[in-house]
């Protein structure tokens, strides 16, 4: 059984172990809002480099108001999965001819492509939406932008 600092009982207390060789628990009260943020959404930071050193990955959470809409915004390099917790947010891009929503529902899993500018939606009168985001970037990568551009467009 570990003990309570998160190390395994058989381990040599005298060994110096880094934060790579070890399981790192966040718990829920201890997230942090002190990530990239976009207007319209609040990001919480859980796993990153800062808090558990991650190398090459991001994970979180963002809440949507209701009746809310994000900034546009991408994720710079980062490929960014997401897993709908709460409510029915909408996803929104542009193909290249026109804007596209995908109307996504608890349970569902949205994926994001690196540099594609997009927008997250709730147009809920009531509920708030509520995601789990992982991102393969260490930290959270935000670039706002002033309008959705087709990703053709900006490469």
């Amino acid at each position: 059984m570990a003990t309570a600092d998160g190390f395994h009982p058989d381990f040599d207390d005298t060994e110096q172990h880094s934060t790579n060789n070890r399981v790192h628990h966040i718990k829920a009260s201890d997230v942090s809002s002190d990530t990239a943020q976009s207007e319209g959404l609040r990001r919480f930071a859980a796993l990153s480099g800062r808090t558990v050193g991650a190398e090459k990955l991001w994970m979180g959470e963002t809440h949507a108001s209701p009746e809310s809409a994000s900034a546009n915004h991408h994720h710079g390099d980062s490929e960014t999965a997401i897993y709908v917790r709460s409510g029915n947010p909408e996803f929104v891009f542009h193909d290249g001819v026109q804007e596209v929503r995908i109307k996504a529902q608890p349970g569902d899993y949205v994926f994001i492509p690196p540099y594609l500018p997009h927008r997250e939606e709730n147009p809920d009168p009531k509920n708030k939406a509520e995601v789990v985001i992982a991102r393969s970037s260490q930290e959270a990568i935000v670039v706002n932008l002033p309008e959705l551009y087709p990703l053709d467009d900006i490469q």
